[in-house]
């Protein structure tokens, strides 16, 4: 399901604790990963950005109120089916305004130790320098990425897909998409982090020139 523009589990208190921390920081990564992205790839002008410090680096983050406004009311969705377990991927997907082509899919999947959320088995706390070491090598391929993804001709939109489990109600302010598969397209694995209850994964795929 796409967004249109415009549970937390029983167990100990320990594993609620790590589980709202991960939560915390897997949404966290996203807000900064996606205003990185969008920066990066010039899909908003570059006075929409400003630059924050974050994960010990220099961070470019989204001052646009509008698009800030559409971003904050996905990762509010995406923090409460972390928390449920319930999201499986994240994707941003850049498109082509006028053509309508997908040009690039920015895809984060997500696996979560159900176990933890449904308070079945305990978490295992990790270092959160580690994890903040993890997410600072993803931040800096996507600002890397510059360096061997094709330039975007054309004026761009974005679509942000989430898959959730299959049982979970789609909210009104969401509706139904296609996977928007870039048919015949190139792929490049980023690097991945996991947290003591998710593991996220990202890989783009662009349209090869």
């Amino acid at each position: 399901m796409v967004a249109d523009q415009q549970r937390l589990g029983g167990g100990s208190e320990r594993n609620s604790i790590l589980l709202k921390g991960s939560t915390n920081t897997v949404s966290e990564f996203f807000q900064y990963a996606l205003s990185s992205v969008l920066y990066q790839r010039g899909v908003y002008p570059a006075d929409n950005f400003e630059p924050t410090k974050k994960y010990g680096i220099t961070v470019m983050t989204v001052r646009d109120m509008k698009l800030q406004v559409y971003l904050k009311e996905v990762l509010e969705y995406f923090t409460k089916w972390l928390e449920t377990g319930t999201l499986q991927k994240a994707v941003l997907v850049i498109l082509g305004a006028a053509s309508g082509q997908v040009l690039e899919r920015w895809s984060f999947d997500i696996q979560t130790d159900k176990g933890v959320v449904r308070g079945e088995t305990e978490a295992t706390e990790k270092d959160e320098g580690q994890v903040m070491q993890e997410v600072q090598a993803i931040i800096r391929q996507i600002t890397a990425s510059v360096t061997f993804l094709p330039l975007l001709q054309e004026t761009c939109s974005i679509d942000l897909l989430a898959y959730t489990d299959k049982d979970l109600a789609v909210p009104s302010e969401w509706e139904e998409s296609d996977p928007r598969i870039i048919e015949g397209g190139a792929n490049v694995q980023l690097r991945s982090f996991k947290t003591s209850v998710h593991n996220v994964e990202a890989l783009v795929s662009y349209k090869a020139e």
